[in-house]
This record gives structure tokens, sequence and C-alpha cells, in this order.
């Protein structure tokens, strides 16, 4: 008895030593070992490829807001414009008619009335129609108000646009700028990921509201932003559903912020090898998916496939240090605004 209570223990661990390694092998595919520690190259180019892009969608914000203030202004003019055609036939026929028979005083209604009946009928008429002149006058000047304010609003709404035109130019400046480190020129950009994402959630004004790292992030045990998640459930529903990690505390740049997420191409999870056939096609999709969606989502940027995408320059080339993971030939990076 004693030597077989011995022997027992001894004989499981070979078992248990085997079952852990199989595990381990069968975990290895989704560690995210082979993403891009700090995505978008050094610290100082993250820091302006933010810069550019929230600067550019900032901007982009109050340019759309105030055309669409400029739209209801000018249908606001034309309300009044029409108003004030009306109330212009209306003054002018009340002073042809003063001119035509003068203005009807009360001693010239006594002398023409045949009795304190009628003086007081004609009394009454006559203040009718001052109170309907009278009325008919205010309601003029109040519309010529109206009519000049509404013109002065339009006036300055082209100036907003002027300058937030103005702003767009300079971002897209600095990103060109920042981006002449890393990008050779325009690049073709990838097909597919046509389907529509639901849009965030926006400000009254149509800017993104600002969002701190306060949900939790499926992918990891960080935090994510409630945008991000929402980016992230958009992309899944619309069937890219193979690994993805967003929070990571480690470095710089979107991800301690809970503002990006790494989608690996291959099947398996992160693989340190660059992406072919299906897996490249796969991050084609997802790619585009998310550049057309990107005003939907409120996307930053987009890095696949050594090319990243901006909102004030499109698809441009991209080169890392050389890897796989720096080039972003086996994951689509998203970063959020």
């Amino acid at each position: 008895m004693p030597r077989t209570s011995l022997t027992r223990p001894a004989a499981r661990r070979p078992l248990i030593v085997l079952l852990a390694v199989v595990a381990l092998l069968l975990g290895a595919g989704v560690a995210p070992a082979a993403a891009e520690p700090n995505e978008g190259g050094t610290k100082k180019l993250r820091e302006a490829l933010e810069a550019a892009a929230k600067g550019h969608i900032e901007a982009k914000a109050k340019l759309d807001n105030s055309k669409r203030r400029q739209a209801a202004l000018t249908g606001e003019l034309k309300t009044v414009e029409g108003r004030l055609v009306g109330l212009n036939a209306q003054v002018g026929e009340v002073a042809a008619q003063s001119y035509r028979l003068g203005r009807l005083s009360t001693a010239s209604a006594l002398l023409n009335s045949a009795s304190p009946q009628a003086l007081l009928q004609r009394a009454a008429e006559l203040d009718v129609m001052g109170q309907r002149d009278a009325k008919r006058l205010r309601e003029l000047t109040d519309a010529k108000q109206a009519a000049a304010q509404a013109k002065a609003a339009i006036d300055n709404e082209v100036r907003e646009q002027q300058k937030q035109l103005a702003a767009l130019a300079k971002r897209k400046r600095d990103a060109e700028r920042a981006l002449a480190t890393v990008s050779s020129g325009t690049s073709s950009g990838f097909s597919g990921g046509s389907r529509s994402a639901s849009p965030a959630p926006r400000n009254s004004d149509g800017s993104w509201p600002s969002e701190s790292c306060s949900v939790n992030d499926p992918t990891t045990d960080g935090c994510i932003t409630p945008r991000t998640l929402h980016a992230l459930r958009q992309a899944q529903a619309a069937g890219y559903k193979r690994y993805v990690s967003c929070f990571r505390s480690g470095g710089d740049g979107e991800h301690p912020k809970g503002r990006a997420c790494d989608f690996a191409a291959a099947t398996g999870g992160f693989e340190d090898r660059t992406a072919t056939g299906g897996d490249k096609a796969y991050g084609d999709s997802l790619a585009n998916y998310l550049k057309n969606n990107a005003s939907r989502l409120g996307v930053l940027y987009v890095i696949w496939y050594r090319q990243i995408w901006m909102p004030n320059t499109g698809w441009r080339s991209y080169s890392g240090s050389g890897s796989p993971a720096a080039d972003h030939t086996n994951h689509v990076h998203l970063s959020m605004y």
C-alpha cells in the first residue's frame, strides 16, 4: 500500500506536464505577442498625427454645423422676404388711399356727420383703420429688421466657414509634414467593407463628445472609451470577428487611453508574418470598412499593410521598421477620436 501511494503522484506528473504544454500551444495562437507596442512610429510622430487628425475632425464638424446654420438662416430669410412683399403691398395701399382721400380727422368727420350717432360710428371706423394701418407698419418694420439680422447672420456664417476651411487646409499640411518621415506619397487603398455602421452619438452641434477610458474593454482586462466600444461592436456586427486587442497599458499613443484597437488578420490571432490570401483580403475589407465609416464612428486614423488613412489625407503609403507588426501587415490598427 505505501509503495502504491508513493507512485501515483509520480505517474500523474507526465500527464499534467503534457496537458500544460497542450494548453500553452493552444493559447499561443491568440496571444497578442506580435502586435506593435507603439503604433504609428515615434512618440513625436504619433502626437503629430493625432493633432492633425483631431484638428481636421473638429474643424470639419464646425464647418458642417455652420453650413447647417446658414441653410436654416437662408430659409428664414426667404420666408421673411416673402412676408415683406405682402406687407409692402399692404402699406402701399394705405399710402395710396391716404393720398386719394386724405386722412379723415375727427373734425372733418364731425362736419360730415348727419347725427351724433353717425359721428360716433365714423370715429370708431377711423380708430379701427388707424390700428390696422399702424399694425401693418410695425409688421413691415419688424420684417425688415428680421431680414437684416438674417443677412448679417448669414455673413457671419460665411466668415466662419472661411475660417474653418483655412483650418482644414492647415491641418492637411500638418498631416503631410508629419507623414513625410514615414510615407512616400499617396496610395491606392483597399476594397471591400461597403456595409454602413450605425453612427455613434454626437453633440447637438455635430461635434464629438469628450470621453474617457470609462467602460470595460471586452478584449482585455482594461478599459476603453464608449465610442471605441461602439466602433468595435459595429465592426464585429459587420462580420469582422477575428481576434482583437484594444487596451494596452504599456507605451503611449491611443491604446493606453482606450482609444485604439488592433484587429488580427489571421484566424488564429496575431502572427509574426505578413498576411496573404484570405487573411490579406480580410484585412483589406476591414480597413476599408473603417475608412468608409470614419465619420459615423469617429475614426482618427487607420493603419494597414504599409498604408495609413487619415481624414485629411486619404490613403498614404506607410513604412515601419520592417517587421509585420511595425508595417501593420499582420493586423489592422484603428485609432479613435
